[in-house]
């Protein structure tokens, strides 16, 4: 117990570090950099049906030429 009693009384009196911002900016910030990342993945849309030609005609011919 006589440990007990100075660690809580450091506990009361210990102060906060300061932000380096105010509280606002750090949702801010996530707000940003979802939206940034949502634009990245919202660019590469339908990507694979502008090449779907490009694989219909690779698989049409490669079909039947196996060799075993």
């Amino acid at each position: 117990m006589s440990l007990l009693a100075p660690l809580v009384a450091a506990a009361e009196h210990e102060e906060l570090a300061p932000l380096i911002f105010p509280a606002w900016v750090f949702p801010l910030i996530a707000v940003v950099a979802f939206a940034a990342l949502a634009l990245i993945v919202w660019t590469f849309r339908d990507v694979a049906n502008r090449h779907a030609d490009r694989i219909a005609r690779g698989a049409a011919g490669s079909r039947g030429t196996e060799q075993h």
